[in-house]
């Protein structure tokens, strides 16, 4: 008999004759134990849930790059420390990244409001109210300017969340960095540019798919020519699972959004190992702590295994899932908020274990408004003493090997693999977005968990148990209203002075290049360049391109 057979029979004597009789006299707290993604939980977990691991999974640096994408991973060098941040003018969240800079955060990630989201300048009736609100307003290039003065962009990485205008915040950037002496080819960073789970789950879209995904395969096919180091995608799970969805789910849908992408790439005849180095994912980091860990290496697994098989991807970078995480915004609670020290510390070290290449980490108070500046700091300390006091940096994936760990991985890419084929039977994430399929599937998970939530079958520490009467609150930061009508004026000002023949001309050019079917990017340039605004720039392309409805809103 061999040792796996030897194991099987030993848990079965030992669940038969120990632990069920047990269970019988004394009960469980729960009649079933699952994860949130509907995984039952066994009550012990030995050598024969995860037999053949070491066969599937390989080493770090290796295929499948279930262990980590890189061979010496944390040992070698720690993940990006990113902190999200902007609020109000420019001239705001300047100091705010001065500040995260010098408390020794080593990436910036710049969050914008909802106007620039969703191509508004600052004055249009549209903005009136959200200026600010919940990022910073980017109106033209005078205002990147002011964000980004006295920060040098050859030596910092920046991110962006950014995904309808993604193409013209873009160009910003490389005209910044053009006035501070630094080549497009030494800028490093990343801008989300995901619009297809906009469509499915966060709704700061401007144009329909077909010509939104015209503007992400031109980002490639430019930033392939002229900025070899940027990241040009960042593939998205974090906001569907914030919208409700489950952790299977979140990785389904994601990588189900990553092939339609390469799909449109390969389309407009990019070669795959041209542009796939340069692809990267954002995922979400929650409080069930396992099957989190799971989640990522599960992920990791199933990008090289379709990289691979599905689209013959030969350089090993592009088999590599490279992925940003935040911890989860939806599960802080502005009830007893300082609870959530502790969440977005279980979020970050699951996201650790599980071989993040960056990372952001929640403040105690965004249940309550934006970030203060000390609650930002402490956000970032966390990272800190994860990455130099909690020793989990020594070795590499020191959770492989765990028998529920490595049962959960191999269970959360089964049944991703499973939506995987449900969605290729509809014709792919467009189809399946378009059929309402997603959305669906991110709605009633997120019913079910709420469902949990208000039966008491799933416990929010300080929300439906734990609760205490009397709750200070803390101070919390608040933009001022003022800063609406100076950056509506800034706008103005922007107009009265630049050459508005220049911009006039820039813009026209712009128009006949969406018309036709040249790459957009260098003729968004040429108009950020003259100072043309973000809303004239998305003007031009709503003309052309037309602004996309959901079925319901038809």
């Amino acid at each position: 008999m061999s040792d796996v057979d030897g194991s099987r029979g030993d848990y079965r004597r030992w669940r038969e004759e120990v632990y069920e009789p047990f269970r019988r006299k004394g009960g469980e707290r729960r009649q079933s134990f699952a994860t949130r993604s509907g995984i039952p939980i066994e009550p012990l977990y030995t050598a024969d849930h995860a037999a053949g691991v070491e066969e599937r999974n390989g080493f770090p640096g290796e295929y499948p790059f279930t262990r980590g994408v890189y061979p010496t991973m944390y040992r070698g060098r720690l993940w990006t420390m990113r902190q999200y941040a902007g609020f109000g003018t420019a001239e705001e969240s300047n100091r705010r990244y001065r500040y995260l800079l010098e408390q020794g955060t080593t990436g910036l990630s710049v969050a914008f409001d909802l106007p620039t989201q969703i191509g508004y300048d600052s004055d249009h009736p549209m903005a009136r109210g959200e200026v600010g609100r919940v990022g910073v307003a980017i109106d033209s290039l005078a205002d990147m300017e002011i964000l980004f003065e006295g920060i040098p962009l050859d030596r910092v990485s920046t991110s962006m969340t950014i995904n309808a205008p993604a193409a013209i915040l873009l160009c910003m950037y490389i005209a910044v960095a053009e006035k501070q002496g630094v080549p497009a080819e030494k800028l490093s960073g990343t801008i989300q540019n995901d619009i297809l789970k906009e469509y499915a789950a966060r709704g700061t879209y401007i144009f329909p798919p077909e010509p939104s995904m015209r503007l992400v395969t031109d980002t490639f096919a430019y930033c392939s020519r002229h900025l070899p180091r940027w990241n040009t995608i960042s593939i998205s799970g974090y906001h569907m699972r914030e919208a409700g969805c489950t952790a299977v789910q979140e990785v389904a849908f994601t990588l189900a959004n990553a092939i339609a992408y390469v799909e449109a790439a390969l389309a407009a005849g990019l070669e795959v190992d041209q542009f796939a180095p340069r692809l990267s994912f954002f995922f979400n980091a929650d409080s069930e702590f396992f099957e989190e860990v799971a989640k990522f290496r599960a992920a990791r697994r199933l990008w090289a295994k379709i990289m691979r098989e599905r689209f013959g991807a030969r350089d090993p970078r592009s088999l590599m899932l490279r992925f940003h995480t935040q911890t989860s915004g939806a599960a802080l609670t502005a009830q007893q908020p300082l609870n959530n020290v502790v969440r977005v510390t279980l979020q970050a070290l699951a996201a650790v274990l599980g071989g993040t290449q960056s990372l952001h980490t929640n403040a105690y108070d965004e249940a309550l408004a934006l970030p203060t500046e000390a609650s930002a700091g402490l956000a970032l300390r966390t990272q800190q003493i994860i990455a130099h006091e909690a020793g989990v940096t020594e070795t590499i994936d020191p959770l492989g090997g765990s028998y529920y760990v490595e049962a959960l991985t191999d269970e959360i890419e089964r049944r991703a693999q499973e939506y995987l084929d449900r969605i290729d039977e509809m014709g792919g994430a467009v189809a399946a977005i378009d059929r309402g399929f997603i959305q669906r599937e991110i709605q009633d998970a997120a019913y079910r968990f709420q469902q949990q939530v208000e039966s008491g079958e799933r416990i929010i520490v300080g929300v439906n148990a734990y609760t205490a009467e009397a709750e200070a609150m803390p101070e919390i930061l608040k933009v001022d209203p003022s800063l609406e009508r100076q950056q509506a004026e800034r706008v103005r000002q922007v107009r009265a002075n630049r050459d508005a023949a220049a911009v006039a001309q820039a813009l026209e050019r712009l128009e006949r290049a969406a018309r036709g079917r040249d790459n957009l990017l260098p003729y968004i340039l040429d108009a950020v360049r003259v100072y043309g605004t973000l809303g004239e720039i998305c003007d031009v392309l709503r003309g052309v391109f037309g602004e996309y409805r959901p079925h319901d809103e038809l």
